[in-house]
């Protein structure tokens, strides 16, 4: 009758004891060795760290670091804003330029359509509703020819995609674009200038004055410009379509009595005239 021995709730044999004990045995002989070898092996260099800029945004109504924001935000700042803004074009521009967004018209720069995870209205009647709002300052411009409104002067574009209507007031089941204006708070300015084919021009400049030790006001516009370079087979002459003249302002007045307290007044204007746009629906016939 062979010995048995209890090893917690399993009865071994006493051959399977002893090939245990030997297993422990040898395992805590060989742990020292083994420790030894790797404190003589030289530490890994470890990984530069790439330091993340904090990004403050406001898709909450109030401002925070995006990443303690529980929604699914996109963001442009700083110099990426200014650079797509400096070549000339309108709203559409930022088409494709954050994750999820796309823009696109069926009449140049007036009535854009905007979607978001493909989320969107492809009618162009005035009064149909777009998933997809547009927000200058937090005032929902809900009018499809007010969403065309050229893009400058700007501090920070936030796209904030899902269903907003709970803080902005309207039913947005795709998700909002979110423009930040630059604010009247320090004196200062800039200007740019740039010409290109087809005469086209570009030219955008603001300023901040100081009018008292509370009260400031902000000067911003817009100029652009591009003569007809789209040929109309029906008639003898050559450029006949998709010229434009597109020139856009805003005037912000900020009064500042305490810390606590800011009351903004911001006002835009623009006029928009040029030649019919060319709708380029079937163009291209198949085969």
């Amino acid at each position: 009758m062979r010995a048995r021995a209890f090893w917690g709730d399993q009865m071994l044999d006493t051959t399977s004891r002893w090939t245990l004990g030997l297993a422990l045995m040898l395992t805590g002989v060989g742990m020292p060795t083994v420790a030894a070898a790797q404190e003589a092996q030289p530490a890994a260099a470890q990984p530069e760290q790439i330091e993340q800029p904090d990004i403050i945004v406001s898709a909450e109504r109030r401002r925070e670091y995006r990443k303690d924001v529980p929604l699914s935000v996109g963001s442009l700042t700083g110099e990426n804003l200014s650079v797509i803004q400096a070549g000339g074009t309108d709203i559409r521009g930022l088409s494709g330029r954050i994750a999820s967004l796309n823009i696109e018209s069926s009449f140049g720069r007036a009535f854009p359509r905007f979607y978001i995870r493909g989320l969107g209205n492809t009618d162009f009647d005035l009064n149909a509703s777009q998933p997809v709002s547009l927000v200058y300052d937090d005032v929902v411009l809900e009018n499809p020819i007010i969403k065309g409104f050229p893009i400058f002067d700007l501090s920070q574009l936030e796209v904030l995609r899902g269903p907003q209507g709970t803080l902005f007031g309207r039913n947005t089941p795709a998700g909002i674009v979110k423009f930040s204006t630059v604010r009247p708070d320090e004196a200062g300015g800039y200007f740019r200038a740039s010409y290109g084919s087809f005469d086209s021009v570009n030219f955008e400049g603001a300023a901040t004055v100081k009018l008292s030790e509370t009260l400031s006001a902000r000067f911003s516009t817009l100029y652009q410009h591009r003569s007809d370079w789209l040929d109309n087979v029906r008639t003898p002459r050559r450029g006949d379509l998709e010229g434009f003249d597109d020139w856009a302002g805003r005037v912000q007045l900020q009064w500042q009595p305490s810390q606590p307290l800011t009351v903004r007044l911001t006002g835009q204007w623009r006029v928009l005239d040029g030649t019919a746009r060319v709708f380029r629906a079937n163009a291209f016939a198949t085969g």
